[in-house]
């Protein structure tokens, strides 16, 4: 029955039957179950009692109950199916229906988005690294394979490319793909000499580093598909960064030396081919001359023996006649024949006589 404030009790005002003097009545709990059953009643065909209204309320329940395990799985995305907390299979992008919860479950993961992970700075932007980044260097601080300290920033892409794997094989993936990332990077930098790290060998480092790391995720079987390990910053150590830039600068001196060096012997050297090979082919034509003229003297030499042994007489002769030539026509005596007859009148070439003495003279 409802409740009544009766006088005389700890809210009363006193004796009597009046009313309390107290707040507001509480309300009547019996009324109100009693508007909520006239409620139903009035949606159930058949009045309250009707098996009939029961069976379809239990029919309709279970419809729309039915009807929540209808999920989609959007497009870039993949859908994890449970039963009763245990995975069952992975879906595609498209309509699926599974069972509803209680029961099962339905797990959607965009596996199209990229995402980043920033090992030795933190900094707002994910892309690269900022003047206001801050640096954490033990993470950042390697050793290179010439014993060398080196401050190595860097930044790792991922997606994820099995939804099943990334959401049950690993707790925290983003940590595990950090420190497997960092660990890679370390194996491969205390292998590189300290030159290379910083200069040539930066892009080997960093696609050595994405391979190992995809190695060892594919090992823990992450479910996760490395797109890009890259360094955005490599320096030496602050405490050392000025000795470090006198040494690169002496480098760079000598780089300089070695280049002129090599300039100057690209010059010099191809000259004194040059050079060298003149010598040679004037030596081969100087010799090829000479055997051209030994060979035409010995031709020459044969051809008058042949002709002597034909006729030796004739051939002494004419031998001898072209031998005086050759002698007296260099000669600067004039012999005058007496017995040749008269009006020969002797001359003295003076003028040929003073040059000739004026040039040995000299």
């Amino acid at each position: 029955m409802p409740w009544k404030n009766q006088g005389g009790g700890p809210w009363g005002g006193g004796g009597g039957g009046g009313p309390s003097r107290g707040g507001p009545q509480p309300p009547d709990i019996e009324e109100m179950l009693r508007r909520s059953q006239d409620k139903v009643k009035r949606f159930m065909p058949g009045g309250a009692g009707g098996a009939r209204g029961l069976i379809l309320l239990v029919i309709a329940a279970l419809a729309l109950w039915s009807f929540s395990g209808v999920y989609r799985v959007d497009p870039g995305s993949q859908g994890v199916e449970l039963l009763f907390g245990k995975y069952v299979k992975r879906t595609a992008p498209g309509l699926h229906f599974w069972f509803p919860s209680p029961i099962g479950d339905a797990i959607k993961i965009n596996v199209d988005r990229t995402n980043t992970v920033q090992v030795g700075f933190r900094s707002s932007s994910d892309a690269s690294r900022s003047s206001s980044a801050r640096d954490v260097p033990q993470e950042s601080l390697m050793l290179t394979g010439d014993q060398n300290i080196i401050d190595v920033d860097f930044v790792i892409q991922w997606r994820i490319k099995n939804a099943a794997d990334f959401l049950f094989n690993i707790r925290n993936p983003e940590a595990t793909i950090k420190i497997a990332g960092e660990s890679s990077l370390r194996e491969v930098i205390g292998q590189t000499p300290l030159t290379g790290a910083l200069t040539d060998q930066r892009a080997q480092v960093d696609q050595a580093a994405k391979v190992l790391l995809q190695e060892i995720l594919d090992q823990y079987g992450a479910g996760v598909q490395i797109m890009d390990l890259k360094q955005q910053a490599i320096d030496p150590p602050r405490e050392v960064i000025d000795a470090f830039n006198d040494v690169q600068r002496a480098k760079q001196d000598q780089e300089r030396k070695v280049n002129e060096a090599i300039a100057y012997r690209n010059d010099i050297v191809p000259r004194a081919k040059g050079l060298a090979l003149k010598m040679i082919q004037d030596a081969e034509g100087y010799k090829q001359q000479m055997i051209n003229e030994a060979e035409g003297e010995a031709q020459r030499f044969l051809s008058i023996y042949t002709a002597y042994k034909s006729n030796p007489a004739v051939t002494t002769r004419r031998i001898y006649l072209e031998r005086m030539q050759e002698v007296l026509g260099e000669s600067d005596t004039t012999i005058i024949d007496q017995g040749g007859g008269t009006g020969v009148i002797p001359y003295l070439p003076l003028p040929e006589l003073k040059k000739r003495s004026g040039g040995a003279s000299q």
